[in-house]
């Protein structure tokens, strides 16, 4: 008979607004929640404990000290640094991957290493170990798109979509001269530009048995269009009508499963959140990248939607049972999150200040305020970073959920902040797309002109 563990107080670890949402969740679910080290949401439903997120020594000793039954890593930098490993050497249970198995996430060219041994459909790349030869591959390539991306961990903003090669070049040369990538450029890769629809599908992996998560969109460019910089994410949606249950099965088969399998063979084991960033193309889906923890903010987006527990489901992925559990339930409907940023995101942001309206926001049915860079000063909330907010809503349908996250935005306020205004209309667009399909069709069966 298997025991079935149930976890009383959980440590999440980390500080943003994916971190408030699974704090908030989990709570939800009945857990004792701490956050370390939190931030001025989070004490909403859990206990702030001021222990870094980089402190690993700290956080085993908090977990021992806290008696604490659970750790959900939120960040992906502490998994790649080795905090599952340290956890399980002193005994202590900790959703999340190894730190050799994080590098799914941290190195792209272990990625492309995995996903080749699995046959999983990606894009043909080449690799460099400097930036010079990078730029000679692309100076010789000046009329072809391309993507440049840096081999480690860059918070999002180490991916280059390049028009030709001397857009390339220009990356390239971004990569040299600035501090926050240079870290993260030990190793290059320059990848063939897939042309699609870029999708993200997240699932739950005990190493054997995987679980499937409603697909999402994401949007990674700073301003409206898609155009602007890269950042770690202005907005997400779920789900998102470019996947149906077949294309989901697709991915689950041609993807998530065998890149497990590939984990497997290459004796680095995955466990915990395999996130995969896909871009669907006309020969089907392509793997863009793997994340090894929930996206922020599609975290968010998806958790809202989730009726069932998510403690269970974490909990029984750590206990390697996943088999064991029902498949989680989810909410009717979809639901929208629009990041909130300050003034200079992605660059450098050079004030805070407090934030009002979040009360009011709060007060609208369907709302949730997810705390991504606040702190509390002197009792009130003030911003304190790039994406400062996480407005998330859920609707009966696509465009009430987004209607009820930009009136619940319109409430909210600080000097500086901003965000983008069309999240969720490409999922919008593409309803009415299927919807005038569906027409079609009916009016083709109704009117004669077929016979089947």
């Amino acid at each position: 008979m298997v025991r079935v563990k149930t976890s009383k107080r959980v440590l999440v670890i980390g500080n943003g607004g994916r971190e408030h949402a699974i704090a908030w969740k989990l709570a939800k679910d009945g857990a004792e929640v701490l956050v370390a080290p939190g931030n001025g949401g989070t004490l909403e439903t859990a206990e702030n404990v001021a222990v870094a997120a980089g402190d690993i020594p700290a956080l085993v000793d908090l977990a021992k000290r806290r008696a604490v039954d659970l750790t959900v890593v939120g960040p992906e930098a502490p998994l790649v640094a080795g905090v599952v490993d340290a956890f399980e050497a002193e005994g202590l249970r900790i959703f999340g991957p190894s730190a050799a198995a994080a590098r799914l996430e941290g190195s792209k060219l272990f990625c492309k290493k995995i996903l080749h041994r699995g046959d999983v459909p990606t894009a043909p790349f080449h690799e460099f170990r400097s930036v010079a030869a990078a730029r000679e591959f692309a100076k010789a390539r000046e009329g072809e798109p391309m993507v440049v991306k840096v081999d480690g961990l860059a918070a999002g903003k180490g991916v280059f979509v390049c028009r030709d090669g001397d857009e390339a070049v220009r990356a390239l040369d971004t990569l040299a001269g600035e501090k926050s990538l240079a870290s993260a450029a030990g190793g290059i890769l320059i990848e063939e530009k897939l042309d699609g629809v870029e999708v993200s599908v997240m699932a739950i992996t005990d190493g054997h048995a995987i679980v499937t998560l409603p697909p999402l969109q994401d949007h990674k460019a700073a301003h409206d269009g898609d155009v602007g910089p890269n950042t770690g994410g202005m907005g997400a949606y779920c789900p998102t009508p470019f996947v149906d249950a077949a294309l989901l099965a697709e991915i689950e088969e041609r993807i998530l499963v065998p890149t497990v399998h590939a984990m497997k063979r290459s004796k680095v084991p995955f466990y915990g959140v395999l996130y995969a960033g896909l871009m669907l193309t006309a020969q089907g889906p392509k793997v863009l990248e793997f994340n090894a923890r929930f996206g922020d903010p599609e975290c968010e987006a998806l958790l809202v939607r989730m009726d069932s527990s998510l403690l269970e489901l974490l909990d029984a992925a750590v206990d390697r049972r996943l088999d064991s559990v029902a498949p989680p339930a989810w909410r009717p409907g979809a639901s929208v999150t629009v990041v909130m940023a300050s003034e200079g995101y992605p660059g450098e942001v050079t004030r805070s200040g407090p934030i009002r309206g979040l009360a009011a926001a709060a007060g609208r049915g369907g709302v949730q305020v997810f705390h991504a860079a606040t702190k509390l000063l002197d009792g009130r909330v003030v911003s304190s970073g790039g994406r400062v907010l996480a407005v998330t809503a859920t609707g009966e349908s696509l465009g009430k959920a987004k209607l009820a996250a930009y009136s619940a935005v319109r409430e909210i306020r600080w000097d500086g902040a901003w965000c983008r205004k069309d999240i969720a209309d490409k999922g919008l667009a593409r309803e009415r797309v299927i919807a005038a399909q569906s027409d079609g069709a009916v009016a083709a069966t109704t009117d004669g002109t077929t016979t089947d």
